[in-house]
């Protein structure tokens, strides 16, 4: 059942990510002949810089690709501006596994698209790719290096840094109002970086550009959402019990953090939610006096799932969106007692739950409200017991109002 619901959810993905809508924005490439064009960019908001994208030419529907072979430049108007050169780059991993020893970067030729940071009589550059990350400088018209910072093993197999970068920078960017140990403790990243080249081009009185990342508006939503569950439990050993449908409502509040990356098309969500189920169901059996034995279930626990939720832009107003989570189950005195027809103990089971995967697939109108369809299937609530088998799955409409 689980293989089922995965093969679903992922058939799902591929039928709405055919008729999501392509955002293009306003931009221009530069191809082999130097030519600019203008033309709208499929904006991605690249997390690794691209190797290729796709553009339209005004007044035409056909989507064209292009690649680091047959495009110079190209940009996204007031967004981002990409570069292509041949430089020499370092790959050295920081894994510890793979680490070096030899503190002196590798440098090899390659021909790379490198993002524009800033640009100017200083201008910087960066490359990612996964878990690497690089960053290129150049001054006026020199040919653009990168900024070397190695981490590598020393000699009794600690993790040392070689952190020639701000001794590059100390040579060739000196500025009065740029202190020394603003040089020394400058650190490699993108933000420390980025405000260290801006300040040194207003020193230089220059005319520079900057293209940095647009802030996003949000970074964190807050979701209250009250459900309807439609849940179904079996439990067997000696004793099988199948027990009726129930449909019960429930409240849950979700905290959803959006990946800055990807146009926030991609999101780490957890939602605390109050869950219960109860019944109660009898058999007749030749096993027990009175011929009979009665199963009576009183299930609660707050259940947390954890894990991320794509969406798929229709308009600017409206979205679908898929999500999976691995839903962890905390048991709130939950008990299964098996009695004899006249009442009598035959055994008590304590629930404890295993952890579960959940699949689902809604849409979100307006930014606030959202609707959602959940399906979790065969949850085992006894795994404390070897002999005793259980199946708990539970079906949601999950609707959602976002109000922060």
């Amino acid at each position: 059942m689980k293989k089922q619901a995965l093969f679903l959810v992922l058939a799902l993905i591929i039928s709405i990510n055919s008729y999501s809508q392509i955002v293009f924005e306003h931009g221009y490439i530069i191809n082999q002949n130097n030519q600019k064009i203008e033309c709208q960019i499929e904006d991605q908001d690249w997390k690794n810089t691209p190797t290729n994208f796709r553009y339209q030419l005004p007044d035409n529907t056909n989507i064209i690709t292009a690649d680091i072979k047959t495009v110079k430049e190209f940009a996204i108007t007031g967004q981002s501006k990409y570069i292509r050169s041949l430089v020499k780059i370092d790959r050295s991993s920081k894994n510890i596994e793979s680490m070096s020893t030899d503190k002196n970067p590798d440098l090899k030729e390659e021909t790379l698209f490198l993002k524009v940071l800033v640009e100017g009589k200083a201008s910087l550059y960066s490359y990612n790719n996964g878990n690497l990350r690089r960053f290129f400088y150049k001054m006026d018209n020199t040919e653009i290096k990168q900024l070397i910072y190695k981490t590598y093993l020393s000699e009794n197999y600690s993790i040392a840094k070689n952190n020639y970068f701000r001794e590059q920078l100390f040579i060739d960017m000196k500025c009065e109002n740029i202190l020394q140990k603003e040089y020394e403790f400058l650190d490699y990243n993108s933000t420390k970086l980025l405000k260290f080249f801006i300040k040194y081009n207003k020193c230089s009185d220059t005319n520079f550009a900057t293209f940095e990342p647009k802030e996003k508006k949000d970074v964190f939503n807050l979701t209250l959402r009250p459900r309807l569950n439609n849940s179904s439990l079996s439990i067997s050993d000696h004793f099988d019990f199948k027990f009726d449908s129930k449909t019960n409502l429930s409240l849950g509040i979700e905290a959803e953090f959006i990946l800055p990356f990807n146009k926030n098309k991609w999101t780490i969500i957890a939602e605390p939610t109050y869950q219960y189920y109860s019944g109660e169901k009898s058999k007749q059996t030749s096993n027990l006096s009175g011929g009979e034995v009665n199963a009576k279930v009183d299930y609660k626990s707050i259940e947390l799932p954890i894990g991320i939720r794509h969406y798929f832009f229709l308009n600017n107003n409206s979205n679908i969106f898929v999500n999976a989570s691995l839903l962890f189950d905390f048991d709130l005195n939950s008990k299964i007692e098996l009695t004899r027809k006249d009442g009598s103990l035959v055994n008590k089971l304590d629930v404890s739950s295993r952890n579960t995967l959940v699949f689902g697939i809604g849409g979100k109108f307006r930014d606030r409200y959202s609707i959602e369809f959940r399906y979790l299937a065969g949850r085992k609530i006894l795994s404390n017991y070897q002999t005793w088998s259980s199946s708990f799955s539970t079906t949601s409409v999950i609707l959602g109002y976002s109000f922060f």
